[in-house]
Formats: C-alpha cells, structure tokens, sequence
C-alpha cells in the first residue's frame, strides 16, 4: 500500500479586509508616451546646458555688434552708399553669427554621444524617429525666434542710422528677406549641422564638416584662375553659402545664380535628404 505523497507547501493567503482596496492605485495618471513628452524632454535638456547659453549669447553679440558697428562705420565717414540697399549692412554679422548656429545644432544631438546620456535618452523613448524629430523641431525653433528678433533689431537700428546716406530705401519685401528668410536661411543650415552631427556622433569632426560647407567651395574658386575651370569657378561661387546668404539682402557677389527665396529652398531640399540619412542611419544601428 502506497502513502499518499503529502500536498505542496502554501503559504497563507491574506484575507481582504472589509472598507479597503486589495491593491494598490497610483494617483500617477498611466499616459502612453507621445511627441509633446520628448519635446518638453528636449527642451530641458538644451535649456539647461550652458553650451546653449554661450553660443546663442555670443550669436547675438555678433549679429547685432558687427551690424551696428558697420553702419557706426558708414555713417561716421561721411561717404554715400550710392544706392546700396540699406539693409546689406547685416550681412557680416550674420554671415558669422551662422557659425554659433552650427555649433549650437552639431552638439544638440553629438553632445549627447560623448557624455553617453544618448543611452539614457533612447532608453526613456524608444522610439528614435521622435527623439530626433523632437530634437529637430527643439532646435529650429529655438534657433529661429533668437535670430528673427535680433536680425529685427539689426534692420531697424540700420535704417534709422543709414536712411540719410544715399543708401537704397528697402522695399516691404526686402525687409521680410532681411529678417525672417535670413532667420529661416540660417536656422536651416543649423537644423543641416544637426543632421550632420547625428550621421557622425562626434562633435568636433561634425563641426568641421560644417564649416567646410560653409567656407570650402567659396575658398576654391577663390583660388580657380585657369580658364578651363571658370565654369567650375562659377558655380561654386553662386552656390556657396556666403552668395546665397547675400542673395537676403539683395547683393550677390554674382550676377547669376539663386536670389530671392530660392536659396531657401535649395538648402531645404539638401536637410531634407540628410535629415532622412541621419534617421535611417538612428534607426539601424546600434548606440
């Protein structure tokens, strides 16, 4: 006769009491994860670093500095601008004020990957496609409401101090391309450097291909003299950034290629392409 095997151990089971619940609720609401949480996540992030600080200070100083020293310059010699739009004083401070933009957008997403805070990053947000787009939409925004107010300031400070030179009267449209499409020109090329940074996750090497795009292609043609090269020489003049930059303020070194808003455009269609190869390129590989 076989003994019955005895019964598995079980521990007690607390018994409910009555007037409680049997488990515990969070007062915490329970929310799926959507774009608006990583871009209040981004927006702390880039607002709490003093790199953001820094280049947006010193883009500021630059802009509105060198813009009203320039027009300090001309009004002071007494010399006539012979019809010379008076908003092109601008120009300079811009033209190197984009190189904080530059800056400020290659360490947006390359900072990241030095400190190793890009694991913390994609490990609260999975979804890389949002953490780069929230970044993106950061960043263009930020970018774009700094320079729209100070190249603003800039334009109106000049024609005060400039209306009496002989300078060209600008148009209602010369004014709009002198500030929001200058700001948005600039602000591009920034959301470019961004893309850029994430292709290369290294912050100096993402910098210096920026300022290579920026200064390279102005650079050799500068130094193109052989005939056989002047068609060359042409267009890398029209194309190049500080041409097409100049092309806001209605004084391009070249009598042909982009002017108006086209250059806008071109520099659109040249993030857009790098922006998909930066996320492709998040998507498929590793941290």
């Amino acid at each position: 006769m076989t003994t019955p095997a005895p019964a598995p151990f079980q521990p007690p089971q607390p018994q409910p009491q009555p007037g409680r619940t049997p488990s515990y609720v969070s007062p915490i609401p329970v929310t799926d994860a959507h774009l608006g949480h990583a871009l209040a996540s981004e927006w702390t992030k880039i607002k709490s670093v003093r790199s953001t600080m820094w280049t947006l200070g010193v883009l500021i100083v630059l802009v509105f500095g060198i813009g009203l020293l320039a027009a300090v310059a001309v009004r002071s010699s007494g010399s006539t601008m012979n019809g010379t739009p008076v908003l092109s004083m601008g120009f300079f401070g811009v033209l190197l004020g984009s190189i904080c933009v530059i800056t400020l957008g290659v360490l947006t997403v390359a900072s990241e990957y030095g400190t190793g805070m890009i694991r913390t990053t994609l490990t609260a947000c999975p979804s890389r496609a949002r953490v780069l787009t929230a970044k993106a939409i950061v960043f263009f925004l930020l970018a774009f409401v700094i320079l729209l107010v100070t190249t603003a300031l800039v334009a109106v400070v000049q024609y005060a101090m400039l209306k009496g030179t002989g300078a060209r009267p600008p148009s209602g449209a010369q004014w709009i391309r002198a500030t929001a499409g200058v700001s948005l020109y600039v602000a591009l090329l920034g959301l470019l450097s961004l893309a850029i940074g994430s292709l290369i996750r290294h912050s100096a090497g993402a910098i210096t291909v920026m300022l290579g795009v920026v200064l390279l292609p102005l650079v050799l043609a500068l130094f193109m003299f052989a005939d056989s090269l002047s068609t060359l020489r042409d267009k890398l003049f029209e194309y190049s950034i500080p041409n097409q930059l100049s092309a806001f303020y209605s004084t391009s070194v070249s009598s042909t290629g982009p002017s108006g808003w086209q250059p806008l455009w071109i520099l659109l269609g040249v993030t857009a392409v790098v922006y998909a190869g930066a996320l492709a390129a998040l998507s498929s590989r590793d941290v």
